[in-house]
């Protein structure tokens, strides 16, 4: 068994792969719409054989509630600092700069995408 992929429901559809895609690096895997259903797929990530987000539109929707069960994505990245700036210059939300996590040492980060979800950055530790 292994995770396939995370579903988010999204507002915008075209903004939100903007987001991913540009803020992230990840690649648009596939894009299908179900006219009968009147919703859109889209699967994106790093590699075809990797996790994968996958965002549904549903074309008659015009806002959801992110409820309070839902916590973060989590991307690791090289070097959290760095990232931050990188992604503020993109346009990106940080919505907490990096630093060390509360009572321990990894360093963190969070960012919010256009429908609010947070992506939470965790920089590689060095070992």
């Amino acid at each position: 068994m292994r995770i396939l992929h995370t579903m988010l429901r999204v507002v915008d559809l075209d903004a939100s792969i903007e987001f991913y895609t540009q803020i992230f690096g990840m690649q648009l895997l596939r894009r299908q719409d179900f006219e009968g259903g009147r919703f859109t797929l889209a699967f994106l990530g790093y590699g075809a054989d990797e996790v994968q987000i996958e965002l549904t539109h549903n074309w008659d929707t015009d806002s959801y509630e992110l409820g309070n069960a839902f916590g973060h994505i989590a991307i690791e990245v090289e070097d959290a600092y760095k990232a931050c700036d990188e992604i503020r210059n993109k346009g990106g939300d940080v919505v907490r700069d990096a630093g060390p996590m509360k009572h321990g040492t990894t360093v963190i980060a969070f960012v919010k995408d256009p429908d609010g979800y947070m992506v939470e950055l965790i920089q590689r530790k060095v070992t």
